[in-house]
């Protein structure tokens, strides 16, 4: 079983969606997919529950229990995603470090998102796993604008840290009405996502490694 932790200090960056597209993208490669949801406010239980009759449906567990959700894990899982509650540290996430075999970390454009992220990268670096090289960090540039100079100058900073950058999404609403419909991109095939699903193909890749 792959287990993938979502994680970010700074709320708002994405991190569901991220969660959500990557247990949605496992499910429709035919893998048991299990979702677990870390943060109170249970936005990926309720994209789970959305999804729930879809073939390529994801099981929803409640994460907010520190090891509860362990021993309801069904036999024969084979991918396990975990959207870890806003304003965590890694010290607070140790239960689902202690797993993960890959922790993506969303980082939005803007100077504040990229300074709040800074302590919480810190504290990973001192989780043992991390610091034997054990357990893989990699950062996710969300809701970029490409064509803007702010974009370009954020993505630079971010080459610039210990950790690479595994992927770089592009902002677009779509993913604010997929959620609310517990879909992904993945879902559909039409040319108009075709450029919106490149974009995830570098952390696909990641992932795979």
């Amino acid at each position: 079983m792959k287990t993938v932790l979502v994680a970010s200090s700074k709320g708002g960056v994405g991190k569901t969606t991220i969660a959500t597209h990557l247990a949605a993208q496992a499910a429709l490669d035919g893998l048991n997919t299990v979702l677990v949801d870390a943060d109170p406010q249970g936005s990926s239980t309720h994209w789970a529950q959305r999804r729930a009759g879809l073939e390529s449906a994801v099981l929803p567990l409640d994460g907010t229990r520190r090891k509860a959700w362990r021993r309801q894990i069904p036999d024969g899982t084979q991918r396990l995603v975990v959207d870890a509650r806003a304003g965590a540290m890694a010290e607070d996430l140790d239960v689902f470090l202690e797993i993960a075999d890959a922790v993506v970390v969303p980082v939005q454009p803007s100077t504040l998102d990229i300074e709040a992220t800074v302590p919480f990268l810190d504290s990973l670096a001192r989780h043992p796993r991390v610091r034997k090289g054990e357990l893989r960090v990699g950062l996710v540039g969300n809701r970029l604008k490409p064509w803007t100079n702010a974009s370009q100058q954020a993505l630079d900073l971010l080459k610039a840290w210990p950790y690479p950058v595994v992927a770089q999404l592009r902002d677009s609403q779509a993913y604010v009405v997929l959620t609310s419909l517990g879909k992904s991109l993945f879902d559909y095939h039409s040319a108009q996502v075709r450029d919106h699903q490149a974009d995830w193909q570098p952390l696909l890749r990641w992932l795979r490694k």
